[in-house]
């Protein structure tokens, strides 16, 4: 059985805007019904929601075959982690909290094989291999797995260039979230220091040729980071959906 091709990164690479959402009720049924709304991408989120590994691969396993890619981000850049999110058959992943080109190399290299990095090979056993059925698994491996890199802070951005400058970072995802409280507008993305410091980096990985990413969910910051060249475009969360529908809902019924 040959290697399946990432046409998720191809399509990334080749300058194409994808739009997802981010899932975060860890839970593999909730996956599914979100694979069923046609989004280009679907993250998992190992950081902020309640996932370990086996329900991140049990997720990974519903959206196999799905129109939907599937992305995963990790709690943090541990190694260990990151070969093991690849070993349960992640092919995306979002690395959070970069904030130096030091890291970002060690990250490039813990999920690529040698001689291009040091993950450790135990494809025989592993779900991204079919245990072993996808013969050349270990040869096509690092041109099929794309890395993001989040910048999150104010440190991060100063290091961006320099990221940016490292062989192998196939792009860069902007979070505002933290930006905005590392700058001291805490739960305010739309303030107009933040505002611009986001759309700059994202001019500035673009202009890298690299793969701009972004999460939000206001949609006037959305059309104006699309316009500063983001293509990995995070619109929503799932969690957020769902609360807000039932919210209003439940305001329609209720006394006033």
């Amino acid at each position: 059985m040959p290697a399946p091709s990432n046409h998720f990164k191809h399509r990334l690479k080749a300058g194409e805007c994808l739009h997802g959402i981010w899932l975060g009720f860890a839970d593999p049924y909730a996956t599914e019904m979100a694979a069923t709304a046609g989004f280009d991408w679907l993250l998992i989120d190992g950081e902020h929601a309640p996932n370990d590994i086996r329900s991140i691969m049990a997720q990974l396993a519903i959206l196999d075959g799905k129109e939907s890619a599937a992305v995963v981000r990790l709690p943090d850049d541990d190694p260990t982690r990151i070969k093991q999110a690849l070993d349960i058959g992640a092919q995306n992943l979002l690395i959070p909290m970069i904030e130096s080109a030091e890291q970002a190399e060690h990250c490039i290299r813990a999920a690529n094989y040698p001689p291009k990095g040091f993950r450790g090979v135990g494809s025989a056993l592993a779900r991204a291999s079919k245990f072993g059925n996808i013969t050349d698994y270990l040869a096509t491996a690092n041109d099929e797995i794309l890395v993001l890199l989040q910048v999150e802070s104010m440190r991060g951005l100063s290091a961006l260039d320099d990221i940016l400058a490292l062989e192998g970072v196939d792009g860069v995802f902007i979070g505002p979230s933290d930006l905005a409280a590392d700058m001291g507008y805490p739960g305010n993305v739309t303030a107009p220091p933040v505002r611009e410091a986001v759309l700059d980096a994202l001019r500035r990985i673009r202009a890298a040729g690299r793969i701009a990413g972004v999460l939000s969910a206001d949609n006037s910051l959305i059309q104006d980071c699309k316009m500063a060249g983001a293509n990995f475009v995070g619109v929503g969360i799932d969690v957020s959906v769902f609360t807000k529908a039932l919210r209003i809902l439940a305001a329609q019924y209720r006394p006033d």
